[in-house]
């Protein structure tokens, strides 16, 4: 029996790179077979939940992320804004609640939150919680004492992807580290917030990248909450903007993994969709993806209408799922 069918009884099961590529390279109807079984153990099958992201503070971020639009290392063209005002950061999210939306996700294009944003901060996630919307935030690195504040503020989840491997990372990123990544996720986790991290696909990473990124979040002490998986947009002006795309059944691929060594985590659609047939994210969905962004831009970049979303969700027999913050 494979092991993530297995009851734990509360156990963590530990994977290893032997277990997991063994997985990866089933034959492809087995994999959808077990991630969907798994899906279903832990999820309604056809739900999917809706998430919308806003960004509160635009460009010249003074991280040299390869596959970034708003690096101030990289010449893309895009103008850094200032951060936004509170009372419109909180409109945006009552239009997204009308618009069906359950999470509110706020990314701010920083390498850490400074003192003088804190407390600004703080009240667009009071604001969005009083909407009865879940939370989420991503603000680069974050200290012990910013994590709890977050938390007491009624943030729900925060977002720190460690993007690909560790083997990898150093040929996308040189100006943190994994192990810094690794650390902001454990002042997260001490906070009591929940955690939201996952990665990119299409980097110039190997198969045993991607099986690699996923054992990582797999085995952390508490496996993330929600883990987006990304397509990488290429975009002009980047280090990677020249990268071949991911073959798509090697996307679906990654999904079906996630799904199967995370089984209680959202596994989340998230950017590139732009360039994904329907029937390709149709074959996500089965794999056991079951958290989508909506709204027509992911930070900088493009992302399906909600009009293209609605028709597919009604092709597929998908509907919203409700919204359980508290």
């Amino acid at each position: 029996m494979n092991k993530a069918l297995e009851p734990m009884d509360g156990v963590l099961a530990r994977w290893n790179r032997k277990e997991a590529e063994a997985i990866y390279g089933m034959p492809f109807n087995d994999l959808l077979f077990l991630a969907q079984t798994i899906h279903r153990q832990n999820f309604d099958r056809n739900r999917v939940q809706l998430s919308r992201l806003l960004s509160i503070k635009t460009g010249g971020c003074p991280e040299d992320c390869g596959y970034c639009s708003q690096s101030a290392h990289h010449g893309t063209g895009l103008r850094a804004s200032k951060l936004m005002e509170v009372e419109r950061v909180i409109a945006e999210a009552a239009k997204a609640r009308e618009a069906g939306a359950t999470r509110y996700c706020m990314g701010a294009a920083w390498r850490n939150p400074k003192a003088r944003d804190m407390d600004a901060v703080v009240a667009m996630v009071e604001g969005v919680k009083a909407l009865g919307m879940e939370t989420c935030m991503t603000l680069g690195m974050l200290d012990l004492e910013q994590a709890a504040r977050l938390k007491q503020a009624g943030l729900d989840y925060y977002n720190h992807n460690i993007d690909t491997s560790e083997r990898h990372y150093g040929g996308v990123v040189s100006t943190r580290t994994f192990a810094d990544r690794l650390e902001t996720l454990e002042h997260v986790r001490e906070a009591g917030m929940k955690v939201c991290c996952g990665g990119i696909v299409g980097m110039g990473e190997e198969k045993a990248d991607r099986i690699d990124m996923l054992i990582t979040l797999a085995n952390l002490p508490e496996p993330p909450e929600s883990v987006p998986i990304n397509m990488l947009i290429p975009i002009d002006g980047t280090p990677l903007g020249q990268s071949k795309p991911i073959d798509p059944i090697e996307f679906v691929r990654t999904i079906a993994l996630a799904r199967i060594l995370m089984p209680k985590s959202y596994v989340r659609l998230s950017a590139g969709r732009t360039g994904m047939t329907d029937e390709t994210q149709a074959l996500c969905f089965f794999a056991g993806a079951n958290s989508i962004f909506v709204g027509d831009t992911l930070l900088t970049a493009d992302n399906p209408g909600e009009d293209k979303d609605r028709l597919l969700f009604q092709r597929l027999g998908i509907e919203p799922m409700e919204c359980e913050a508290k």
